[in-house]
């Protein structure tokens, strides 16, 4: 599959490896979804606060995964390019060892500050008991979690795009059907909730190792690889860190505005944003799969020095993106009130939550431009614009909006916050990404 990202149609290549991520993507943000409808009819509002505080800090520690696990496919993916297949097999091999030693590491510690962390990140007022009994269980499938996230991208790297989507769809599957025995039939609450997240985790991660052992991949795990060897721990870390750093920066933003939702609307304007939060990782997927097929498609190409391939892989990327990112707006702006109807039957949540996820989407026509850009410095291992620009929306726009907007908007300003942010970051990914493409494709095909 990879000598097929230097022959094959862009259009087919980014179809073969977008449609799978897109699915993945699907089914992995329905599984947060069901999650959330389960918890909001079978247990009760301040549940949906709850997971809406907790689930960022599950993925903030498993992010140190999929940080390795981005960094070292876009490695790996040159390499490839280059038929420079010794590195690679000895990238995924330091990408194994970081990311197992450095999970069970963050695991422990926040097994020992569970209470402060939740705290921290929003679990005030009667929200703390329902997220303590969620946290206490989910922690321990986080190391299979990140394990997961790590081996994803790789995978997809390989040119195995059905593969990495079976990484995200089987684990969705498990979760809603343990959620349904444990919260619906076995009445465990939180505790069965946690359980059932816990546990799908553990069949993700198991599922990905055996891909890794299978006849299936041309990567081996090969135990000399393990070693950590420091240049490769360098460039790994430098362009896993963009992934690891905007995690991070999402972790304080949604300090940030879980505090800000807390303050001008209390607990229920946290489970609105949960809702609205729910929505948007599921319907932005086919946008989100788009930039997953433009990463090993661009990446491989540029290390093959193909700069007509790479520009075309590009604007084919950033055209499909925008299409699908406008039909997505149109949904969202026709169907507001259904769409959180399938969340919830409290009457409260019903009236507050269409107009806030109506004014949160206003801008997603553009998001694409930004996503494919700051990708694009990811694929061709500029670790620094690429961290710029991942954390542009994010860090450089939204934290201060959110901060600043509701002290003259209420729970308004942050829900404005949102296509402020996306207009603003777009631009300037755009300047970037137009500079980049003129200086850096000037090589010989």
């Amino acid at each position: 599959m990879t000598n097929k990202f230097e022959t094959e149609s862009i259009n087919r290549l980014l179809l073969k490896q977008a449609i799978p991520a897109t699915v993945g993507i699907l089914v992995m943000s329905l599984n947060m979804i069901v999650d959330t409808i389960f918890v909001g009819k079978w247990i009760g509002v301040l549940a949906i606060a709850a997971i809406t505080v907790v689930l960022p800090i599950a993925f903030l520690i498993s992010s140190i995964g999929m940080g390795i696990g981005m960094g070292g496919s876009s490695i790996i993916s040159r390499n490839l390019g280059e038929k420079n297949h010794t590195k690679a097999f000895h990238v995924f091999g330091n990408q194994i060892s970081l990311t197992t030693s450095l999970s069970i590491l963050f695991v422990i510690l926040g097994t020992f500050f569970s209470v402060p962390l939740l705290k921290l990140f929003g679990a005030n007022g009667d929200i703390i008991e329902p997220a303590r009994e969620y946290f206490d269980v989910i922690i321990y499938g986080v190391p299979f979690l990140a394990f997961a996230m790590m081996g994803n991208p790789v995978i997809r790297a390989l040119g195995k795009p059905n593969y990495a989507m079976t990484t995200m769809i089987l684990p969705a599957i498990v979760n809603i059907i343990l959620d349904i025995t444990f919260i619906k039939f076995m009445d465990l609450g939180m505790y069965g909730a946690g359980l059932a997240t816990s546990i799908s985790y553990g069949v993700c991660g198991l599922f990905v190792l055996w891909f890794f052992l299978s006849k299936h991949n041309e990567l081996k795990i090969i135990p000399k690889y393990f070693v950590i060897d420091l240049p490769i721990f360098k460039e790994i870390i430098a362009l896993g860190g963009v992934s690891i750093v905007r995690q991070g920066v999402i972790s304080v933003l949604i300090i940030i505005m879980n505090y800000s939702l807390f303050k001008y609307g209390g607990e229920i304007s946290i489970s609105v944003y949960g809702i609205i939060n729910r929505i948007m990782m599921f319907i932005l997927s086919p946008v989100l799969g788009v930039m997953q097929g433009f990463l090993p498609v661009a990446g491989f190409n540029i290390g093959a020095k193909n700069a007509d391939r790479v520009r075309e892989t590009v604007n084919k990327s950033i055209i499909f993106g925008t299409g699908v990112a406008t039909v997505i707006f149109l949904i969202i702006l026709m169907f507001p009130a259904p769409l959180v109807a399938i969340f919830t039957n409290d009457k409260e949540l019903l009236d507050l939550t269409p107009n806030a996820l109506v004014i949160a989407f206003l801008a997603t026509p553009v998001i694409t431009v930004q996503l494919i850009g700051s990708a694009y410095f990811q694929a061709a291992g500029k670790a620094l614009p690429a961290l710029m620009l991942t954390l542009l929306k994010q860090g450089f726009c939204l934290i201060p909006l959110v901060y600043i907007l509701p002290k003259f908007y209420g729970v308004n300003g942050v829900w404005i916050s949102f296509p402020l942010a996306d207009v603003l970051s777009t631009i300037i990914t755009y300047i970037f990404l137009h500079r980049a493409l003129k200086s850096d494709l000037k090589y010989e095909n």
